[in-house]
């Protein structure tokens, strides 16, 4: 294991308070832009974040009123249209790699989205387990727009597992901006508040999941992702075999103890 509250991005902003790891996309003048640094970066931290022992949850914030506006324009679309197809497969599997990485890095992570949240900025917040946005916030699956598929980055996978196929196609295939309200009733945002509770929101859940007992939550987590691949028979088989795995935890017993002694209980995550 290893310890992660140190760490020093280049390309975005991190801080660790309370086992709670907040990061955000650090270019507000440019609506928080992407770039192909800070997507290995991130890659790179959200790999790493399986084996920090340091972490239990993580929030991506926005940044000056926005979260994300996708991938730069200047700064990776105008090379892209320069590449021959073997850098431009390495650059997708990269971006791949990245939402691969959100899913399979055993945190449960929050993305909290005021302003825009387009292009990739959509794909960060589809990728995380819960959404929280401000009524002001503006998602949408553009790439259709700039003449490209809209299955980019699982999204194809993806959407359609939160909104429904009928909506997704509709976004992926039109690039059209999803309001807030629309995420909301469509179920792709938790829930809406005010840009002012935002991130103090958005920190209150992740304290209270990491209050809870976050070895099971690494659970929760990786049954959530590869249960979509699962018939019903294999899905009920592997909860089966997940929960006799945190029957062994210490939590499980201290859970047991609490409740005879009519305490609350005090997880440690082992």
């Amino acid at each position: 294991m290893t310890a992660m509250a140190g760490l020093e991005p280049k390309h975005f902003l991190w801080q660790v308070e309370g086992r709670i790891a907040k990061v955000r996309l650090d270019r507000p003048e440019r609506k928080n832009p992407l770039t192909f640094d800070s997507y290995a970066e991130l890659r790179d931290t959200f790999r790493d974040l399986v084996y920090a022992d340091d972490v239990d949850a993580v929030v991506f914030l926005s940044n000056g009123g926005n979260f994300c506006s996708g991938g730069d324009v200047h700064d990776i679309i105008g090379p892209l249209v320069k590449m021959d197809m073997k850098e431009l497969l390495a650059f997708t599997r990269m971006t791949g790699d990245f939402v691969k990485a959100m899913l399979n890095c055993g945190k449960p992570i929050i993305a909290a989205v005021d302003g825009v949240a387009v292009g990739a900025g959509a794909i960060i917040a589809m990728s995380s387990d819960i959404r929280i946005a401000t009524p002001e916030a503006k998602t949408a699956f553009l790439f259709t727009r700039v003449g490209l598929a809209g299955c980019d980055m699982g999204a194809c996978a993806i959407l359609p597992r939160i909104i429904g196929q009928g909506r997704a196609a509709e976004l992926l295939y039109t690039g059209r901006t999803m309001t807030a309200a629309e995420g909301e009733r469509w179920g792709f945002y938790n829930r809406l508040v005010d840009a002012a509770a935002l991130e103090a929101d958005a920190l209150d859940m992740a304290a209270r999941i990491v209050s809870g007992p976050t070895f099971a939550h690494g659970i929760t987590k990786t049954q959530l992702n590869q249960e979509w691949s699962m018939g019903l028979d294999q899905a009920i088989e592997a909860e089966a075999q997940a929960q006799a795995i945190c029957m062994q935890t210490r939590d499980f017993e201290r859970a047991y103890k609490a409740f005879v002694a009519k305490e609350k209980p005090v997880f440690e995550g082992n």
